[in-house]
């Protein structure tokens, strides 16, 4: 016996109301979309490592270009919040969640004429969990113990343990599904099945792309054409987006905000979500290694000033723990960590500790005012005898140079659409992208047992204690939610939401918009 799967509404709050009322008036909403014209966008987060390859990509750029523009997963989360079908039309799930099915689509095609079907899916799959492999969706791909194919357009995933939230993952916008038996040439040459196909592809710099004559959907892809501008700069998005070199961009420099809200060509658009800034600190490494040390370092940062100064009022206090007020699980009721020096003492006395000394690296490119945080964080935390060294890192490079790799920097999470999802990306033991390198028996034990639990109550209680967790043992600290805040020309419309996952309307603007 199977049942249809279709949970809703896991994102609404905030997506419902598409734009905050600080965001002035919202962009234009048309009923009837039409064709034309090129899209210009203006993208943080460029590097000129950048590949196709989506087990690589980590930003606002390349999510932009590969989920976006050229590529698609199997499944998609919707503007409004609802989890919809890509390139999987429909699936079905044993009672214990074990056992899916997924129904493809059929007449799809790659750019290079390939037709899409199971075995792209399956071949697609696997690279994530091939040897050596170090994709963040490696913990999704490896719950699964076994793949079969069961027609051309039909697949079935059977998974370790029951997973509720399968069809979540698999919109992961690394998971983007590549032709089979070409995998290496669809990741150099950027070959998908999305509405446009790569024109030009210079990493770091310039993305040029055309309209797929051949794609499968009649209501998405408007533009003839979208070019993507690496601007990693937010001073220099917003000129660009001010002087019409680029028709959209992606996080606004707060710092400008006021003068883009006089420009009535421009129009700026706010959704609440999951996003959250952070310090992750290396358990592995002393002192982090020590809780107590890790806890001085939370009561150390003065929360509502960063959400003041840094995000200028466009977000809230966060708690320490990477679960956002869109989360259907949010643990709302945990007493919330204020700022405490001497609590800060206290916990650097138990680890035997008068004072502490230690770097903060930090640029930019971790998230828009990363740099002036840490120097905010810096301030608040002498008075508890926690000297901290801001070190400047260039933002170039900084994924890759700095992150993962320096034991105490600035980081920025998207959040994500489940708290499973959020887990198991970056809070699981081993995964790729625990950037503190936390491992929590007790935590590692409930993050199973949801996992496979279809009771809503049950789970709620789950998610509560390992939120808790977290809070008062993990290795990261996460002093503020932002909201996403965009920018784009007047010009342009949407549909009646834009989603709240991502920013740039789920980073699938270039699919769901278009020149009014």
């Amino acid at each position: 016996m199977t049942f249809k799967l279709d949970r809703r509404g896991l994102l609404k709050t905030g997506a419902a109301a598409g734009i905050l009322a600080t965001a002035g008036l919202p962009l234009r909403s048309e009923a009837a979309p039409q064709r034309g014209g090129t899209l210009r966008v203006g993208l943080s987060g460029a590097n000129t490592s950048d590949s196709w390859d989506g087990r690589t990509q980590s930003d606002a750029y390349m999510q932009f270009m590969g989920q976006g523009c050229v590529f698609d997963c199997l499944t998609e989360i919707g503007a409004d919040g609802t989890l919809k079908g890509e390139l999987a039309e429909s699936w079905e799930a044993s009672p214990d969640a074990k056992v899916w099915t997924f129904n493809l689509r059929k007449g799809v095609t790659f750019h290079n004429g390939k037709d899409f079907g199971a075995d792209d899916v399956l071949e697609t799959l696997a690279i994530h969990v091939e040897e050596g492999s170090k994709s963040p969706a490696k913990p999704i791909i490896a719950a699964i113990k076994e793949m079969k194919k069961l027609g051309s357009h039909q697949v079935q995933l059977i998974l370790e343990r029951g997973n509720a939230d399968l069809p979540y993952l698999l919109s992961d916008y690394h998971i983007l599904i590549h032709p089979a038996g070409m995998i290496e040439e669809s990741i150099a040459k950027g070959i998908g099945t999305g509405p446009y196909r790569n024109e030009g592809f210079e990493p770091g710099v310039r993305t040029i792309t055309s309209r797929y004559e051949n794609y499968y959907k009649d209501d998405a892809g408007w533009f003839d054409s979208v070019e993507a501008i690496a601007i990693n700069d937010g001073s220099a998005r917003m000129n660009a987006l001010m002087t019409n070199q680029v028709d959209a961009i992606v996080r606004i420099d707060f710092k400008t905000e006021a003068l883009m809200r006089r420009n009535p060509n421009v129009k700026i658009f706010e959704v609440t979500g999951n996003q959250h800034f952070t310090f992750p600190m290396h358990t592995n490494t002393a002192p982090y290694d020590d809780n107590n040390v890790r806890l001085a370092i939370k009561h150390a940062v003065k929360r509502q000033e960063m959400v003041d100064k840094i995000l200028q009022g466009h977000g809230a206090v966060a708690n320490d723990h990477p679960i956002g007020p869109a989360n259907r699980y949010y643990a709302a009721d945990l007493p919330q960590r204020e700022y405490d020096p001497d609590k800060a003492k206290f916990y650097l006395k138990k680890a035997g500790l008068s004072s502490l000394d230690i770097n903060l690296s930090a640029s930019d490119a971790a998230f828009v005012g990363a740099v002036d945080a840490a120097q905010l964080y810096q301030a608040s935390a002498a008075a508890a005898g926690i000297n901290i060294n801001v070190v400047r890192e260039p933002a170039d490079g900084y994924w890759s140079n700095v992150w993962l790799k320096k034991p105490f920097c600035a980081c920025f999470w998207s959040g994500r659409a489940t708290e499973d999802w959020m887990f198991s990306t970056a809070y699981e033991k081993g995964v790729p992208w625990n950037d503190t390198y936390w491992d929590n028996e007790r935590f590692n034990k409930l993050l199973y047992e949801a996992r496979a639990e279809l009771d809503s109550n049950k789970r709620r209680e789950i998610y509560h204690e390992m939120q808790l967790i977290v809070r008062d043992e993990g290795g990261v600290v996460v002093p503020m939610y932002a909201n996403w805040v965009d920018a784009a020309s007047a010009r342009l419309a949407h549909g009646p939401d834009i989603g709240n996952v991502w920013p740039m309307d789920n980073m699938r603007m270039a699919k769901r918009w278009w020149f009014a």
